[in-house]
């Protein structure tokens, strides 16, 4: 007769050699050991020390790709040349590719060359480092050295790129700007000496802002928000900080609403509205510390009727706000909050506006549609117009629209092109570029060029027709 024990234990072992995920290792941002290296409490960081010389090149190409989410803060790439909607089975060909340091900082495109921030483990510095779009090769290097505690991945941050100059934003919040086409140092700043930034708890996701030639940072700490003329180094201004609110992972939106230009940022602790323009420009025009959470990645979502649309992952879900005028200032309403399985939610990635309508991925919490690509119409985020389906999954991975064709890149270094459709999920073609693991770093493309990277590696496709 079997016992109860025995009948349970083979059970159990015939589950284990039938089921398919038994040796799967579920990859979660901070399992590996987090915080910042023991050596680095009392270190001095020379921000920007060395700089080395690679070679140099003259490029043709003018295409930019030249911030975090591009050009409008929308991640839409406008007046796209052709591309590709179809690939052949040696298509998209991967021009050059380069090993980096574990991270998710996506890259920056000016004018042929490529700006990414890379950590390097063996020599301990963080690097600004300038490539060739065309053939991937390593022109010159901008770095310091720093200690990092390997905290899956470190470096996370887009630079900001203009005619003049890069800016920067390093994992233990250390800023450089330096010259766009020489490379030459022109100010540095550090964030937790200066401002008493707290870095966050996976290191700076903040990603640097360039407005009308000044740097726009958010440190928390003392001060929540400050603007530095690119030029000179010189601080313009700061705004107080009394509500103590922290630096997030989510990175300054512009926002115009009536006629009033104004930087919204979802700290931890509160969202904000900072005036960008005027006599009161670095003033609070307004805060809300109903959105609350300890993990704030995607930017906001700001729409011209006033509605702010916030959200974030580890179960917080979505809210959306309204601001308006009052009596001379600004009121804030919470119109609706709720969970990521009650409407359009994301982890990472940040919602995108086109053609009005707003297409998200769902974050791993969001029930039956979780690693699903959603549209919803933006005067009801929790009604869903479509869903990719549960045999289309994306993970956490980044995606853009050019040429009218949204690109959606799976953590595994799958591509897949889709046709941005107002009823329905149309997938045009689908390949996997690479082994990739982790892809989660935001997309750039420029020239007809897609710069996109996994947790140890950037690739160049190219998607032209």
């Amino acid at each position: 007769m079997w016992t109860v024990a025995a009948l349970m234990l083979v059970i159990f072992s015939w589950w284990q050699l039938k089921d398919p995920t038994r040796d799967f290792a579920v990859s979660n941002a901070g399992d590996d050991k987090r915080g910042v290296d023991s050596a680095a409490v009392n270190e001095v960081v020379n921000i920007g020390e060395k700089f080395e010389q690679f070679g140099s090149s003259i490029s043709n190409y003018k295409g930019t790709w030249s911030r975090f989410r591009g050009a409008d803060y929308d991640n839409i790439l406008k007046n796209s040349l052709p591309l590709m909607s179809k690939w052949a089975p040696d298509q998209p060909k991967i021009l050059w590719s380069v090993e980096l340091g574990e991270g998710h900082a996506g890259a920056a495109i000016y004018e042929g060359k490529v700006f990414v921030m890379d950590y390097d483990e063996t020599k301990r510095e963080d690097a600004l480092r300038c490539f060739s779009l065309e053939d991937g090769k390593e022109e010159w290097r901008r770095s310091y050295k720093v200690s990092l505690k390997r905290n899956h991945g470190m470096s996370r941050t887009v630079p900001a790129v203009t005619a003049d100059y890069v800016l920067t934003i390093g994992p233990r919040c250390q800023v450089m700007c330096v010259k766009r086409e020489s490379g030459d140092l022109v100010w540095t700043m550090d964030l937790v000496r200066q401002y008493q930034a707290e870095v966050p708890l996976w290191f700076t996701g903040q990603c640097p802002m360039i407005d009308n030639n000044r740097a726009i940072l958010a440190p928390g700490g003392s001060t929540l928000m400050l603007a530095v003329d690119c030029t000179s180094g010189k601080v313009l201004w700061e705004t107080p900080n009394p509500g103590g609110l922290k630096m997030s992972h989510s990175s300054i939106m512009p926002w115009t609403l009536n006629g009033k230009k104004m930087y919204v940022y979802s700290a931890v602790g509160g969202v904000v509205g900072i005036s960008a323009e005027g006599a009161d420009e670095g003033k609070v025009l307004w805060v809300t510390k109903k959105w609350n959470h300890s993990v704030v990645a995607p930017a906001p979502v700001c729409f011209p009727d006033g509605k702010i649309l916030l959200t974030a992952g580890y179960g917080a879900g979505s809210m959306v706000i309204r601001v308006a005028p009052d009596n001379g200032g600004y009121k804030v309403e919470v119109l609706k909050e709720f969970l990521p399985k009650d409407g359009i939610a994301s982890e990472q990635q940040t919602p995108l506006v086109w053609n009005g309508l707003l297409f998200g991925i769902q974050p791993k919490d969001a029930g039956p549609l979780r690693n699903q690509l959603i549209c919803v119409s933006p005067a009801d985020v929790t009604k869903v117009v479509w869903t990719s389906g549960k045999e289309n999954r994306f993970g956490l991975g980044p995606y853009l629209i050019a040429d009218n064709k949204m690109y959606v890149l799976s953590d595994d270094g799958t591509l897949t092109i889709l046709q941005p459709d107002s009823k329905k999920y149309i997938q045009l073609d689908q390949k996997k570029l690479f082994d990739g693991q982790d892809a989660w770093g935001p997309i750039a493309v420029a020239d007809g060029f897609m710069v996109l990277r996994d947790s140890k590696t950037m690739y160049c496709i190219n998607v032209k027709k």
